[in-house]
């Protein structure tokens, strides 16, 4: 009897665990798909709108500088004042180049008149042409002396070199100023030029001629400004590019700091940003596939704050999951409660 029980025993024991496993099959197969609402992939319009930064800068601006070294004996730099183009805006001491001047020219009315009798002697044959080429010579060489210390007064002499506005003067009159020594700032403000980067991604986007918005913080007021000229060449540590805008009216500070943005039409696949599973990696969205869910690495491009464009992984017709996505488990069976618009869930 013992024995019999004994052999029966580890039959038994099977058989429940066997039970016990079927029964658990079963609950499995009775498991309900996961119902989830799908958008269609579409060709839809791309709100293709880049903001980057921007520094407004002057459209002319010079540091005004001393050529020579020497004394401030005339200084006319109003502080913030308008000034006109060749406006004489600060003179260094000249006295001594003015009486070398005045000897050369002395020394140069001489010369010519002794040119001028060898020549006339010269064509009687009363002297040779020895003599009459070193007094041209002479004439020659004063002229050019003369133009050299000309130049050498004109650099004690401070212009605008345009019509601008003066910036706040740096020294005081009768100042000793060298080449180093600041002695002001000039600026033309009636047109500012916008300096921006943008990203060799988006280098599509900016052309010689465009528009552009500029947006300062502010007061956020948006004007226009147009193109002049990019860069050639893209930084190959940051991977931007730099580009130039010119704003016709001069509202804005040189210094300013605003907001650049670039605008342009396209079409491409949007999907709503809850769509998209982040991943150490890469992005993934549920695609639904003869009633099942797969999931698809995916690239993304421009994004909004409520869809983001879908650059590679997916194709126009794929059924993207919008909702019940945490739910979902890849090759599982879905169940499609609603077909949804991307305009819905915007």
């Amino acid at each position: 009897m013992t024995s019999k029980f004994l052999l029966l025993l580890p039959v038994s024991i099977s058989l429940l665990v066997a039970c016990g496993h079927g029964k658990k099959d079963d609950k499995s197969k009775d498991k309900p798909p996961v119902k989830v609402d799908v958008i269609i992939a579409g060709n839809e319009d791309i709100p293709q709108t880049i903001e980057v930064n921007g520094t407004i800068l002057s459209n002319e601006m010079v540091e005004l500088h001393p050529e020579i070294s020497g004394r401030l004996i005339y200084l006319n730099i109003p502080d913030g004042a308008k000034v006109e183009q060749g406006t004489i805006l600060a003179r260094v001491n000249d006295a001594d180049l003015q009486a070398q001047l005045e000897q050369q020219k002395s020394q140069l009315s001489l010369a010519k008149k002794n040119e001028q009798r060898l020549k006339i002697l010269l064509g009687v044959n009363g002297v040779n042409q020895a003599d009459y080429d070193a007094a041209q010579n002479q004439v020659t060489s004063l002229e050019a002396s003369v133009k050299v210390i000309s130049a050498q007064i004109d650099k004690t002499v401070i212009k605008a070199p345009f019509s601008g506005t003066l910036g706040l003067r740096q020294v005081s009159p009768g100042a000793y100023v060298t080449p180093q020594t600041l002695i002001g700032t000039l600026q033309q403000i009636d047109k500012v030029k916008i300096d921006f980067t943008v990203p060799e991604n988006y280098v599509d986007l900016v052309k010689v001629g465009n528009k552009v918005s500029i947006a300062v913080t502010e007061n956020d007021k948006i004007v226009s400004a147009k193109i002049i000229a990019i860069e050639p060449q893209i930084n190959t540590t940051t991977r931007n590019i730099k580009v130039r805008a010119i704003l016709d009216n001069g509202i804005y500070s040189p210094g300013t700091f605003v907001k650049v943005q670039l605008f342009q039409k396209g079409k491409g696949i949007l999907v709503p940003t809850n769509a998209i599973i982040p991943d150490a990696f890469s992005n993934q969205v549920v695609v639904v596939k003869n009633g099942k869910a797969i999931f698809k690495d995916v690239e993304t491009g421009v994004r909004t704050p409520n869809v983001i464009e879908i650059t590679k992984g997916l194709a126009i017709g794929d059924s993207i999951v919008v909702a019940g996505v945490l739910f979902v488990r890849a090759s599982e069976k879905v169940d499609i409660r609603k077909v949804k618009k991307l305009n819905d869930l915007k």
